[in-house]
């Protein structure tokens, strides 16, 4: 009879399909392990669901970001510990892959995993069942008499030398109605080649990139179009225009095959630059629909500070494309980094107001630094006195979306949220009921006037929006 294993994916606001626990599900031998996913944004009691799920279960495995959803993690891996105090688990993710031995400070987890875990998870299965101490395992650490022993770690393995994705693990059904449309989530790379000072991929995989192959990626979607009649494919890869002949190899595998959906994926402006319009072309015809370009800051002083590895100038030029070939865009900012002047500031809402004046498809969604471990930003505001949550229960209380940090004035927040507000109500399509409030945000926009905003609290009052952009 094979062996029972439970995976778990924490609470969230968001409902992109648990890709993570799925790849590990996926990378096990069926004959031998029996993989349940509990998704705690799909059950009314995950904490019931998996303590239940658990009974006579080989161990369970929970992935886990920063931020709120460890709340949700500690509370279910607490409450199977107490129910079923030999039962081993494993926490993987990005928060343990940053903090191996740190997390382990809580008592009901037994094992971290860091970095790309399908090979790993496997390993640890196998243990299990047999019996076996986890000493020696790469990519893991775990508790010891003495304390706690962090391996080796364990190399980046090429994609095409893993299973493809059981998307019958989950729900797929499920997902596309809590989404609103039938968007499928897939993942065709790992890791990313650069080295922005704000972000702990580097950290992470060591700015590495592997990929699946062009050929493997036509097969495997064709067959999850044909089983799931999904209209869209979100890729959720760091970098997904990595190799432009990559990129054009997939698209014309997707004309091909005849495959009708529309797609999205990620595009640093530096590979939007030095793309050419037949490629852009050829994925425009292969349905492409929309991109990502992660500005972070319209000022070129403050992108070498964060070691972007682009220019201002690169950022425009690929918004002219994506506005020349009818591509939507996503393009993220960064605000309220430590030290940064008023004039940087302006430079990025500048360059927000410049980019949604190009296209009615174009977002520019706003977000404040906050010091995510791994990074080179937050060691250096470490140096400096900072200090980073201690325990699992306060980084499940570090806010990564609404707040900003205590370098940021209040008059320097205050003066962004009323932006985020006007600039959101001043693009977009006009409709008679919007006219009003467009006409008057586009007006504070282009004078910088944000005082005395009685709209916003008209607004607010009748209907509170979310603070993204």
């Amino acid at each position: 009879m094979p062996h029972k294993i439970v995976l778990y994916n924490p609470k969230s606001t968001f409902y992109t399909m648990p890709l993570a626990l799925m790849a590990l599900g996926s990378a096990l031998d069926r004959a031998r392990f029996e993989v349940q996913i509990i998704d705690g944004r799909l059950e009314a009691d995950p904490v019931a669901a998996v303590v239940a799920a658990c009974e006579e279960a080989l161990c369970l495995g929970v992935t886990v970001l920063s931020g709120n959803p460890i709340h949700d993690a500690l509370a279910v891996t607490r409450a199977v510990k107490a129910a079923h105090p030999t039962l081993p688990t494993v926490w993987g993710g990005w928060h343990p892959s940053l903090f191996p031995t740190e997390t382990l400070a809580e008592p009901s987890i037994d094992v971290t995993v860091q970095g790309q875990g399908e090979v790993t998870f496997g390993e640890l299965a196998d243990r299990f069942a047999a019996g076996e101490s986890v000493q020696g395992v790469a990519g893991i650490a775990h508790r010891v008499a003495e304390g706690t022993v962090q391996e080796a770690p364990r190399p980046l393995l090429p994609m095409d030398a893993l299973p493809a994705h059981d998307y019958s693990l989950i729900d797929v059904e499920r997902y596309f109605e809590l989404k609103g449309e039938r968007q499928l989530d897939y993942i065709s790379s790992t890791g990313c080649f650069f080295r922005c000072a704000f972000c702990a991929d580097p950290f992470v995989f060591k700015r590495k990139w592997v990929g699946l192959s062009p050929a493997r990626m036509g097969e495997e979607i064709e067959l999850l179009w044909r089983r799931y009649h999904f209209t869209d494919l979100s890729f959720q890869d760091e970098t997904f225009f990595t190799y432009p002949n990559r990129v054009a190899a997939i698209a014309e595998e997707f004309l091909r095959r005849g495959l009708r959906f529309s797609w999205t994926g990620t595009l640093r402006a530096d590979q939007g630059h030095r793309m050419d319009d037949a490629t852009l072309d050829l994925c425009v015809r292969a349905g492409l629909r929309r991109v990502m370009i992660g500005v972070e800051s319209g000022s070129q002083e403050m992108m070498d500070w964060l070691q972007k590895d682009i220019k201002v100038e690169q950022v425009l030029e690929s918004a002219e494309r994506c506005v020349k070939h009818g591509i939507g865009a996503i393009f993220p900012f960064i605000v309220g980094f430590p030290g940064e002047s008023d004039a940087s500031v302006q430079a990025s809402l500048e360059m927000v107001k410049r980019l949604r004046k190009m296209s009615p498809q174009f977002e520019t969604p706003i977000f404040y630094f906050k010091p995510y471990p791994g990074s080179r930003i937050t060691q250096e505001v470490v140096e400096r006195g900072y200090q980073l949550p201690q325990t699992l229960e306060e980084w499940g209380d570090f806010d990564y979306i609404g707040s900003s940090g205590p370098w940021v004035s209040a008059g320097t927040y205050q003066r962004i949220e009323r932006f985020k507000f006007y600039n959101r109500f001043a693009g977009g399509p006009e409709t008679w009921l919007r006219r009003p409030l467009q006409q008057i945000a586009r007006w504070r926009c282009q004078r910088d006037w944000y005082h005395f905003p009685i709209e916003k609290l008209v607004v607010e009052r009748l209907k509170p929006l979310p603070s993204l952009s």
